[in-house]
Order: structure tokens, then C-alpha cells, then sequence
């Protein structure tokens, strides 16, 4: 902490090195604001306390960097949280009212860094968080855990502009990218994602404050034996009328993928939401094109808008996908949607509603 604040207050570029070795870190807030450029260089391997019970903020982040600038981590290094023990106790996914365990990373307020070259392992709860952020890149990234692991998010984006995922793995057991509301200029290129749920759009409707989601950017990326490819999810009965718009999923490759593609606008994990009415989310602008590979479901494109504000202008271009299992034929399912297409379509993606663009 000591080199932290001092480097913080240095009036030139600073570098704090952990070196290689295996360090046991309790939880840790490093606050700014800093008045230069400051890096920090994790070479070895940091590890948590694994029972979550010990920490002094059972709820609250293991690391949690909050209000720099010009901020780098990068080394090489890990941070393995050791969740074994603590993924035991998680009953988040029949619970809305679980208790919370410590996330991995959080970054909020950060802006003009680089998240490179470092590994999160086996986090309690999400990998990393990075909410209210601008212009933050994570490069040759990787996530590690499980694919049982619970509610281990790879990285949750919340309330962020310009955010680049790029050239990164994640393996985890639930979404690799999850992006929440007020999210914009979002750019996920070249990502290999698997086991987990995919990448994710919302969920979105839960609160009646959320606010407008634009310009998401997932390209070039390979899904391997995911729950899901790329799927964008709003609740019905939601109290917020937030829109959701300027999407584009393109060259993406599905490798034994459930349900490569999605639009749920009936979203109820658990059925813990009610259903009276649909979603009040308008989502438009989507773009899906050249996505092949194949699927473990014989439902490969699923497009379920909402009754009351259909989805509008969606292009599907350039699909090729196969079944590999044997529930008959491969198919799509769509409602309250009329897609233009371009292209290939390999299934027929909504033939009874699609127009030609």
C-alpha cells in the first residue's frame, strides 16, 4: 500500500513490481486519483484466503482498483482466488436473495488503461468487474476456472464507454463477457470463449432506472463447447423501458455450441420473474453475419422478441451452421421479428417472416 500512495503522488511515470513467487494477499483497495502514469507488474502468483468467511468484507471485491488514470496492469502473473470451497456455498441460481461472495477484480472509475498479460483463476464469484469506465483495454487476457464453477462471469461490464476485449481467453462457468446497461462503444474482437455461457447482452429490464445500451462489437470470435454463442436477454414484466440498439455479431466461429444464437425477450432464469406482460425493451439495429460452425442443439438461431415493441431492423447474413446431433433436422424459432437477409442461410433463419434485403 505504501508503494501505491507514493507512486500515486509521483509526478512521473511509476512501476511497481510484485516478483515472481507465490504471495498469499488478503483483500485489497488501491484508490487514486494518481497524478501520473502508473503500472503495475504482477509477476508471480497472488492467492486469496479460500474460505470467503475470513475475509474482513465477506461481500465486497478480493482486488479493487478504483479512480486512476493511465493505469497499466500487465507481468504475466496470476491472481487465483481459490474458490473451490467457496463455489459450495453458492445457491445464486435458485436464490435472488443468496449471499454475495467476493469478486476477483474490480475496476471502477478507470480510465486511458490496459489490462495485459495476467491471468484471473477460479474466482468466488465474477472474474472482474469494471463498472463506470472509459477507454479501457484488456489484451492477451485470460480467464481459468471451471466449467461448474457458479456465477463466475469472465469479465461483467456495467455503465462503461470504450471498452476493448481483445486477443484474450476465457474459460469459466458462466458468461465469458457480460454486458450490463448504459454500455457503449464496446468492441470484443478475437476472443475464444469456452466453457461457459457464451457472451452476453443483459440481462436488461430488472431495475427501473437501467438506461440505454448502443454499439456492441463482438467479431472474429470462436465459441467452444459453449452453453450459448452470443445472446442478447431482457425480462418481461420489466419496469425499465430502456432501448437496446446498434449490435453486431460477425465472423464468429461455433464449435459444438447449444443455441449459437439468441434474442430472448421472455428471459426468467429460475422462474423468479413474472410474466404478465412482455418486455418493455426496444432492441434494434442488429447485424449477425458470418457465423458457421456447429451446434449440439437442433435450435441454432432463436430470435424471441417482445410482443409489445418488436425488434426491428435485424440483418442476418451469411449463415452456416450444422446439427451434430441426432433431435431431427437443424431449425430457427422466431416471434415478433421480420429479419432481412443477405447471404447464405444455413437454416433457413425465421423463413416464414424473413425479407429479402
Amino acid at each position: 500500500m505504501d508503494a501505491w500512495k507514493e507512486a500515486c503522488n509521483s509526478t512521473s511515470p511509476s512501476t511497481i513490481v510484485i516478483p515472481r513467487g507465490t504471495w498469499s494477499l488478503s483483500q485489497v483497495k488501491l484508490l487514486a486519483p494518481n497524478k501520473a502514469p502508473v503500472e503495475l507488474q504482477v509477476q508471480g502468483t497472488l492467492q486469496a484466503n479460500p474460505n470467503p468467511g475470513q475475509l474482513p468484507n465477506k461481500e465486497g471485491e478480493w482486488i479493487t482498483i478504483n479512480y486512476v488514470n493511465y493505469f497499466t496492469l500487465s507481468g504475466g502473473g496470476v491472481f487465483d482466488d481459490q474458490g473451490q470451497e467457496a463455489w459450495k456455498q453458492n445457491d445464486c441460481h435458485k436464490n435472488r436473495n443468496c449471499a454475495k461472495l467476493p469478486m476477483n477484480l474490480s475496476f471502477n472509475f478507470v480510465n486511458n488503461s490496459i489490462i495485459r498479460d495476467v491471468t484471473t483463476k477460479d474466482s468466488k464469484n465474477f472474474h472482474v468487474i469494471c463498472i463506470l469506465s472509459h477507454n479501457v483495454t484488456f489484451l492477451r487476457f485470460t480467464v481459468s476456472a471451471p466449467g461448474d464453477s457458479p456465477n463466475t462471469d469472465g469479465i461483467h461490464l456495467g455503465r462503461d464507454t470504450m471498452i476493448n476485449i481483445k486477443d484474450s481467453i476465457i474459460k469459466t462457468g458462466d458468461d465469458c463477457v457480460s454486458i450490463g446497461d448504459e454500455s457503449k462503444e464496446i468492441h470484443i474482437q478475437n476472443v475464444t470463449c469456452g466453457p461457459g455461457h457464451g457472451i452476453s447482452v443483459g440481462s436488461f429490464g430488472g431495475y427501473a432506472v437501467e438506461k440505454d445500451v448502443q454499439e456492441i462489437y463482438v467479431t472474429n470470435c470462436t465459441f467452444i463447447g459453449t452453453q450459448n454463442g452470443v445472446r442478447v436477454k431482457t425480462w418481461p414484466s420489466a419496469p425499465a423501458t430502456l432501448t437496446v440498439s446498434d449490435l453486431h455479431f460477425e465472423d464468429l466461429i461455433m464449435d459444438n455450441v447449444s443455441s449459437p444464437i439468441i434474442i430472448d425477450q421472455e428471459y426468467c432464469p429460475h422462474n423468479l420473474c413474472k410474466k404478465d406482460r412482455p418486455s418493455s425493451i426496444k432492441i434494434s439495429n442488429v447485424s449477425i453475419k458470418n457465423i458457421r460452425g456447429t451446434t449440439n442443439t437442433a435450435e441454432a438461431v432463436t430470435f424471441i422478441c417482445s410482443g409489445l415493441k418488436p425488434c426491428e431492423n435485424v440483418e442476418v447474413g451469411d449463415i452456416d451452421l450444422t446439427y451434430n446431433g441426432n433431435q431431427g433436422p437443424i431449425t430457427t424459432n422466431c416471434a415478433n421479428v421480420k429479419p432481412k437477409f443477405v447471404g447464405k442461410q444455413n437454416p433457413p433463419v425465421c423463413a416464414t417472416t424473413a425479407q429479402s434485403a
